[in-house]
């Protein structure tokens, strides 16, 4: 069943789009860390898209994606009316939310900042402290800031070239954070592998609970396909349906990032085709 776009706005032009769909099923029962799987056009590939939030009573949802792949390129083509073919959700377990005895960091990375801003939403609603800590290359990427200001008592900022905030990276901050702070009761980090790989190894020598979302590659999103693989603690777990969400402590980011390179090949010539032509005609 079609799904409708009701609002679209360009966050960082040609690159990264947020969309407002009309979804009430999912809107009903949408919780931080939740994902959707959906299908642009009929002889599309299905994707994995977080849902960065959720409003029941308006019955929508809100996805931000990266243009970076043919699917996502086409995606980018569709405005405010237009229909997504398929979409599918809330599916993944959702984030383990529960009122800490201490603050809650919020580390999130490039689009990742979209999702861990649900997740964030979710800590303040059950009365937590929290903490975000946002990077980007430049002030200009940083994505959801007046958003997270919204909410949050305390919203860090990294740029690499100093344009805003601390110039550094995510992980100084959380560095310095959790060396001044030992009443920290969890970390959690959205955003490029290497990113929480990196907040992942700040964090271990403190000892702090560190969640991370795995951005694996999915196709049905119910665990039948095991495409979506990864290895947790010496165990392999299912991202789609043991996830997305595990312990960043136990998870094998090298074979992770291997494996979201398995088909880049591939991906490049389908983008670079799609890209040539220009077409979309199977709208």
């Amino acid at each position: 069943m079609p799904s409708r776009i009701l609002r679209k706005r360009k966050l960082i032009p040609g690159a990264t789009s947020e969309l407002v769909i009309e979804a009430p099923h999912i809107a009903a029962k949408a919780k931080p860390g939740n994902f959707v799987i959906l299908r642009v056009w009929e002889d599309g590939e299905r994707i994995p898209l977080t849902i960065a939030d959720a409003d029941k009573d308006a019955g929508t949802i809100t996805l931000v994606y990266l243009v970076m792949g043919k699917t996502t390129a086409h995606l980018e083509t569709l405005d405010a009316g237009d229909d997504i073919l398929d979409l599918c959700g809330p599916l993944g377990r959702a984030t383990e939310i529960h009122k800490l005895d201490g603050p809650v960091i919020c580390v999130g990375g490039g689009t990742g900042i979209a999702a861990m801003h649900h997740i964030a939403k979710g800590h303040h609603l059950a009365g937590n402290h929290v903490v975000t800590i946002i990077g980007a290359r430049c002030e200009d990427l940083l994505l959801f800031r007046d958003e997270l200001c919204s909410f949050c008592p305390e919203v860090l900022i990294a740029t690499n070239d100093g344009s805003c905030g601390r110039q550094g990276l995510v992980t100084d901050l959380l560095v310095e954070r959790l060396t001044n702070d030992k009443t920290v009761a969890e970390v959690v980090a959205i955003g490029p592998v290497p990113m929480m790989r990196a907040v992942a190894e700040a964090t271990k020598p403190f000892g702090v609970k560190t969640t991370v979302s795995l951005n694996s590659i999915m196709v049905d999103g119910i665990g039948m396909c095991g495409a979506c693989r990864v290895s947790v603690g010496g165990q392999t777990r299912f991202a789609c349906v043991d996830g997305p969400e595990f312990d960043g402590h136990a998870v094998d980011f090298t074979e992770l990032a291997a494996r979201l390179t398995a088909f880049k090949d591939q991906e490049r010539l389908s983008y670079e085709e799609f890209k040539s032509h220009g077409c979309t005609c199977s709208k």
